[in-house]
C-alpha cells in the first residue's frame, strides 16, 4: 500500500532523510521512532506530496508520487503535527468545506461528514466552534480531516502529542480500528516509546535520516544481545549489603540500580542464573522476592541510537 525505494531529502549540505526503504501493507500500522530532527516529518510530508524527494522513489496504492501525484495524494490521507483550523469556524462546517475540497458534493458530502464525526465520538460536538474543543478532540477533527476520501493509507505525524492519558487511549483505539477493521496502512510518526510499543504492528527506529532498525517490538527486542537481568525486592536495610556482596560472590555481576527496598542487576551471563538463584533462595530474610528483568523499548533505542545500529544488529 505504501512503499519507499532509496529516499533521500538533501537540503544544501544537510542530508535530512538517507536513503530510506520500507513498506506499509494494508491493515498495517507501521510507527516511525526517532528523537527530534530523526527525519520523521520530513518523510511523511515527501508521502504526503508536500515535498519533492531529492532521489529515490514512493507510491501509495500504486501511485507513483512523482509521475502520479494527484492520485497518490488522494489515496492519502494527512494529519501534521500540529493541527489547526479557523477558531471560529463550527467543525461541521470546516468538515463540509474540506470535503468539497477533496470532491465530494451534496447529500454525499454531509453524509461522509456525520459518518466520520460518528466513528470518531465526536457527532455532538458538529456544531461547535473549533476554538471551543480540547486537544484530544481537535485530533479528532483532524483525523477526521484525513479520513473523509476514505482514502486507503494514513499518515500521521506525532498524532500524540499534548493528548492526556486517556485521549491518548482513545487514539490508540481509534487507530487500531482504521488499520485492523477497515484494512488501511497507517504510518505514524512519535518519539513517545510507550505509544509506539503499544499501537505499531512494525517498529522503524530512525535517527540523523537513517533507519537504525525495522520489525516488530518482539523482533527488535531479540536483536539486544545482553547478558540477563534480574531484579530483587528486599527486606529493609538490606539493599547496601547485597549490593556489596553480590559482585563478589558472582564475577562479572553488576548492579545497575540500588534503591532502599531493591535492586537492579546485570549477570555475567546466562550460566550465573540458576547458581544465583540458589544464592538469594537461601537468605529469606534480606530477599522478599526476585524475577527476571525484560528489556524494553526505550533501551533498545537507546542502544541504536548511540551505536547507530551497529550494537543491536
Amino acid at each position: 500500500m505504501i512503499r519507499v525505494r532509496g529516499l533521500t531529502k538533501r537540503y544544501g549540505p544537510i542530508m535530512a532523510v538517507r536513503d530510506l526503504s520500507f513498506e506499509v501493507r494494508p491493515g498495517e500500522v507501521l510507527g516511525f521512532l526517532g528523537p527530534n530532527g530523526a527525519g520523521k516529518t520530513t518523510t511523511l510530508r515527501i508521502l504526503g506530496g508536500f515535498l519533492p524527494p531529492s532521489a529515490g522513489e514512493a507510491a501509495v496504492a500504486g501511485h507513483d508520487l512523482t509521475r502520479a501525484s494527484i492520485p497518490a495524494r488522494r489515496a492519502t490521507g494527512y494529519l501534521p503535527e500540529n493541527f489547526a483550523a479557523p477558531p471560529e469556524l463550527r467543525v461541521g462546517e470546516y468538515l463540509r468545506f474540506r470535503a468539497g475540497l477533496k470532491g465530494l458534493g451534496g447529500r454525499a458530502r454531509r453524509r461522509r461528514c456525520a459518518e466520520v464525526a460518528e466513528l470518531l465520538g465526536f457527532g455532538d460536538r458538529l456544531r461547535q466552534p473549533f476554538a471551543a474543543l480540547s486537544k484530544g478532540f481537535r485530533q479528532r477533527v483532524g483525523l477526521a480531516d484525513a479520513l473523509l476520501a476514505d482514502p486507503p493509507a494514513l499518515l500521521l505525524d506525532e498524532p500524540f502529542g499534548g493528548l492526556d492519558p486517556l485521549q491518548r487511549v482513545e487514539f490508540r483505539a481509534f487507530l487500531l480500528r482504521l488499520a485492523h477493521d477497515q484494512e488501511k496502512a497507517v504510518l505514524f510518526s512519535s518519539h513517545v516509546l510507550p505509544e509506539v510499543g503499544q499501537v505499531a504492528d512494525r517498529i522503524l527506529v530512525l535517527d540523523r535520516g537513517r533507519m537504525l532498525a525495522c520489525g516488530s517490538r518482539g523482533e527488535l527486542l531479540a536483536r539486544l544481545e545482553q547478558a540477563p537481568r534480574l531484579r530483587l525486592r528486599l527486606a529493609g536495610g538490606a539493599a547496601a549489603g547485597l549490593a556489596a556482596a553480590l559482585p563478589e560472590a558472582f564475577p562479572g555481576l553488576t548492579v545497575l540500580a540500588a534503591e532502599a527496598d531493591g535492586l537492579l542487576l546485570r549477570l555475567a551471563d546466562a550460566g550465573q542464573v540458576s547458581a544465583l538463584f540458589r544464592w538469594l533462595a537461601g537468605r529469606p530474610e534480606e530477599v522478599v522476592a526476585f524475577q527476571p528483568e525484560e528489556p524494553d523499548l526505550e533501551e533498545l533505542f537507546r542502544v541504536l541510537v548511540a551505536g547507530g545500529g551497529e550494537e543491536a544488529a
